[in-house]
């Protein structure tokens, strides 16, 4: 066997993506291996609706606005500012609730003064419940999610002042 039919062979284990290649003639071995492509995995997350959004888009449908419409608006308001800059914003994804069980008081109401590590909600994930503690000494200004809500990952929880 030449050089040339090494080559060749070279090219034809590639071009038909064999991952090994193994030829034995008399006293010669020709082995003849390539790595494997790992797959790549790219996840694109959705960003989340607010309220405001949804209400946008019950008026929208009952006024005959159309969807694409609904849309440039919702691109339009996404950017705006939620009015303070202490906000508690989700640490995880997950679903967040607003108590310890169904039947419990929430953990905080809007005009409720609370401290730095106070329990504010808890977020489960994975079958595991995660304490979502207030970072700021204040009073809850605003509660930007609803009980059983899923909240992606730096989504605004809270808002204090």
């Amino acid at each position: 066997m030449n050089i040339d039919e090494i080559i060749q062979l070279i090219q034809a284990v590639s071009e038909n993506k064999l991952t090994s290649f193994e030829l034995e003639e008399g006293n010669m071995k020709l082995s003849l291996k390539c790595k494997k492509e790992q797959p790549q995995i790219v996840t694109v997350a959705a960003p989340s609706m607010d309220q405001a959004a949804v209400q946008m888009l019950n008026t929208a449908a009952g006024a005959g606005i159309t969807v694409s419409q609904v849309q440039e608006t919702a691109v339009q308001t996404a950017g705006v500012d939620i009015g303070s800059d202490k906000v508690v914003t989700s640490p995880l994804v997950g679903t967040f609730y607003e108590s310890s069980s169904p039947d419990a008081d929430a953990f905080v109401k809007v005009g409720d003064t609370v401290k730095k590590g106070q329990v504010l909600g808890i977020i489960e994930a994975m079958k595991l419940m995660n304490e979502i503690e207030s970072e700021y000494d204040g009073v809850v200004e605003a509660i930007l999610v609803n009980n059983e809500e899923v909240v992606e990952y730096g989504q605004p929880l809270f808002r204090i002042k």
